[in-house]
């Protein structure tokens, strides 16, 4: 009787191992496949880039450079936005994906039960907050007085569309996770072309203005939350009911856990458009170029880095399916090179834009503005010296999301704050003491530096340890 029980145990667990042996994610060539779930994101993301910039391009030539300037204020509130958007659902991600991958179909479903739940939440949170505290949020993000109404009529209707924009980026990431994504791309895609071509009904034909704008934004953001919503009755990996949505601690716990280095990342991000911005305004003062002319070119500035944030996270997503399924199924070696083979495609990307910008940054300048003689001066000298180690870029958000998806939450925490809180913010206090509004622009290349080196010490221990569980697995490269 025991010989059968045995039996009938080794044979479950043999056909469970050739379940997860034969899934693409576990045996498929490493590049088509991380391709495969890069390149949707990574669309999806360039086209909301190109909305981004396209919408500040709209706002630079019908509003001017106090609508420039005036995103740029409103900016920390969407980057703030978007950290709740990946705590839960990165972490939502990566716990579903490593649930699948071990075969636990029904854990895999209560995780996206939980992770809806704080979604709701999370929206009811980030909504109530800027409705309720604006005025005193925009002044903490350096919007002067010039830019207050301008700023602050933008703020009040954005504000509806942030829920959404939180739901829709947290389910994109779930959607890939689920192996869909084409779904979760065209999602983004489709309100961020429907957003592009309402700024132009808005602003150009019905004379909205920064009005017209905001409208534009919150519509779109409503059909991609709408995408994602109608993506729940049709999940592959699991069957999802509605019972399923309700807080249970351990696994929201689970998914706060495996979100957090991305999450502390995007607040300190926030943290750090806030002091740029009134370090750009302070120092800005006491130059030629004035408080506004900074301002408003750092608004640019910021568009122009969601291209490359495209590129770099939408990698890190594309890897994400890849590493957790294995890092799930003790896959070690192939776990390592994933992100290799990703690292190596977000790096040859930081190049080319690195060439971009130095070649030609009045020309971008020019795409956002008709401006004074004053602001292609300072963007120019803004997008050759901010973005001078831009050829790294990459590096590190790669190395966040995927210390964070093999659950390494430490390092990648470490790694999130160091760039952003131990770098950065540092330098673009004490740097502009010594060489005024031009230390602002030298802080960036700076941390961008100090940040690739802590990369490369961690990955370099990581690979130790995985080269080690490898071998004591008997899998090895």
């Amino acid at each position: 009787m025991e010989d059968g029980i045995l039996s009938k145990g080794d044979g479950m667990k043999a056909a469970h191992d050739s379940q997860i042996t034969r899934n693409p994610l576990y045996s498929a060539p490493l590049m088509p496949l991380i391709a495969k779930y890069a390149v949707p994101s990574i669309v999806s993301m360039l086209v909301s880039a190109a909305y981004n910039i396209t919408d500040q391009a709209f706002i630079g030539h019908v509003v001017g450079l106090v609508g420039n300037a005036a995103t740029s204020a409103a900016f920390p509130v969407v980057t703030l936005t978007t950290a709740f958007a990946l705590l839960i659902g990165n972490g939502m991600a990566a716990a579903y994906t490593m649930a699948i991958g071990a075969g636990k179909r029904g854990e895999a479903a209560h995780i996206v039960g939980t992770g809806t739940f704080m979604l709701a939440l999370a929206g009811v949170l980030v909504f109530t907050t800027i409705v309720g505290l604006k005025q005193p949020i925009l002044i903490l993000c350096g919007a002067t007085k010039t830019v207050m109404p301008t700023a602050s009529l933008y703020l009040k209707y954005t504000a509806f569309g942030l829920p959404m924009l939180l739901f829709a980026n947290a389910g994109a990431s779930l959607m890939r996770a689920d192996g869909s994504p084409n779904a979760a791309m065209a999602a983004s895609v489709s309100g961020a072309v429907l957003n592009v071509v309402l700024d132009a009904v808005f602003m150009f034909g019905l004379h909205l203005g920064i009005r017209g704008a905001a409208l534009a934004t919150v519509i779109g953001q409503g059909v991609s939350f709408l995408c994602c919503l109608f993506y729940y009755p049709r999940f592959k990996c699991i069957r999802f009911k509605l019972s399923s949505v309700a807080y249970r601690p351990e696994t929201a716990a689970q998914i706060a856990k495996l979100g957090t280095a991305n999450f502390i990342n995007h607040i300190i991000m926030a943290l750090v458009n806030i002091v740029l911005n009134n370090q750009l305004t302070r120092y800005g003062a006491l130059s030629p170029y004035g408080s506004d002319i900074p301002l408003a070119v750092a608004g640019v500035v910021a568009k122009l880095n969601v291209i490359l944030a495209a590129f770099a996270v939408g990698l890190a997503q594309g890897c994400q399916p890849v590493v957790s399924f294995n890092m799930g199924a003790q896959n070690y070696p192939r776990v390592k090179g994933a992100y290799l083979t990703a690292v190596r495609a977000a790096v040859i990307v930081s190049i080319i834009a690195f060439a971009v910008f130095q070649i030609f940054p009045r020309q971008i300048a020019g795409l956002f503005s008709t401006g004074s003689a004053a602001y292609f001066d300072f963007a120019e000298k803004y997008l050759r010296i901010y973005m001078f180690m831009i050829f790294v870029y990459g590096v590190q958000p790669m190395t966040v999301n995927y210390l964070a998806n093999i659950g390494c939450v430490a390092k990648g925490i470490t790694l999130s704050v160091a760039r952003q809180g131990f770098f950065l913010i540092p330098l673009l206090v004490f740097l502009p003491r010594l060489l005024g509004i031009d230390g602002v622009l030298f802080a960036g290349p700076a941390a961008d530096a100090l940040a690739f080196a802590l990369s490369v010490v961690l990955m370099r221990k990581n690979f130790r340890e995985l080269d080690q569980m490898a071998a004591e697995s008997g899998k090895t490269l």
